[in-house]
């Protein structure tokens, strides 16, 4: 919260430092990191296709702009003000932007409504609804007032469409997820970490990223109990250091940070990587990988990250807003637990019977690249109804 309302105090100043009057710009609105990295294949396509732009980010969480807030792609990348009429107003008149894309979600009406007042063309990617939302309620008159200020809808599902359309939407296209773009190119990088390499030799390895304590707690049973050679790499959500100290209390087992001397890191069973950056790369080391956010209700994480590499994935039971997490369910190469006897029980199946492993994987794998694609929809229409006027 302190960095919320701290982070808040200067944007304005911010702005007028990196956007001058003369500046050509477009704004992409992020609420947080996920909704960032499924914003990135956008942002990279405009950059190259309208380089005299400048691009300014703004995210509605400290999560989001706290880890991406020094990030080469934008200009000027800054914290939301808060949605009234004065800070509408001051913000649009600092960035006075050609084009708004919003990713995923979050509608803030003042926002909307001014832009659409302003003509200035307002795009909504990678957008998920739900029937639950505001706008599909008998109540909801004056977000859907808001909603009618997107001149285009691109989602992710039929489900989108279909709730969009009962409400009296038309302009929307079914485009996907850009997340899949994004991720399906991570395999084509330079995944090499040396300090993961020489703690995993050749030892299978489950590599864990973004858990909070209630997914540890369902890991550690079997990380205790499993006598196979199996390395473990937790690269938890929050790593302050209280926290990563209670957990390594729990484990039972030898343990190493990433921050510490790795002299002694082949000789224990579990790195913990307390530090940000490395995850995606991490994945590629991985046999199996489990997901956080999942067995709480923090929301989870990104398992597109890790399944793009071919792996088997185990998630928490709370993932009922995730349709990528559902259909590779159906598809079974994901595997939802709801406590410590099933974590372990679907473990040593990955883990003993290479088969199965490795048919998983591959289920993951092709999952991903079936469903790349939206980026280029995306382009292909702004390229196409506002190119000339972007030139």
């Amino acid at each position: 919260m302190k960095l919320f309302v701290e982070g808040r105090k200067n944007v304005f100043e911010v702005l007028q430092t990196k956007i001058a009057p003369e500046d050509k710009t477009l704004w992409f609105h992020c609420a947080s990191l996920g909704e960032f990295e499924q914003g990135l294949p956008i942002i990279e396509g405009v950059k190259s296709r309208f380089p005299d732009y400048k691009i300014v980010i703004t995210f509605y969480s400290p999560s989001g702009f706290e880890v991406k807030k020094n990030d080469p792609v934008g200009d000027a990348i800054v914290y939301l003000p808060i949605d009234t009429k004065k800070n509408v107003n001051e913000f649009l008149r600092l960035v006075h932007p050609s084009m708004a894309i919003f990713v995923k979600y979050e509608f803030w009406p003042n926002y909307l409504l001014e832009l659409k007042k302003k003509n200035i063309p307002i795009l909504l990617v990678s957008g998920l609804f739900r029937k639950n939302q505001v706008f599909f309620k008998s109540h909801g008159s004056f977000m859907r007032r808001a909603l009618k200020s997107f001149e285009h809808f691109f989602v992710q599902d039929t489900n989108s469409e279909r709730l969009l359309t009962s409400i009296g939407f038309e302009n929307i296209t079914v485009s996907g997820d850009t997340r899949f773009d994004r991720v399906s190119h991570q395999i084509e990088n330079d995944n090499t970490l040396p300090f993961a390499e020489s703690f995993v030799k050749d030892s299978l390895c489950v590599v864990c990223g973004s858990t909070w304590p209630e997914d540890e707690a369902v890991l550690i049973p079997f990380i205790q109990e499993t006598s196979q050679d199996v390395k473990f790499i937790f690269a938890p959500h929050i790593i302050d250091r209280d926290t990563i100290d209670a957990f390594r209390s729990k484990l039972g087992v030898p343990s190493v940070l990433f921050s510490e001397n790795k002299s002694n890191a082949t000789d224990s069973r579990v790195l913990i990587v307390d530090a940000i950056g490395y995850l995606t790369r991490l994945y590629s080391y991985a046999d199996v990988a489990y997901i956080g956010g999942a067995m709480g209700n923090t929301g989870l994480h990104n398992i597109l990250e890790a399944a793009t590499f071919g792996v088997p994935v185990i998630i928490g039971n709370n993932f009922e807003k995730f349709p990528e997490a559902k259909r590779l369910q159906q598809l079974a190469g994901l595997f939802s637990v709801s406590n410590s006897d099933e974590a372990s029980t679907i473990l040593k199946k990955l883990l003993t019977e290479e088969k199965f492993r490795r048919q998983t994987g591959m289920i993951s794998g092709h999952f991903v690249n079936s469903k790349t694609g939206a980026t280029k929809i995306i382009m292909n229409y702004i390229v196409r109804l506002h190119g000339d006027r972007l030139v």
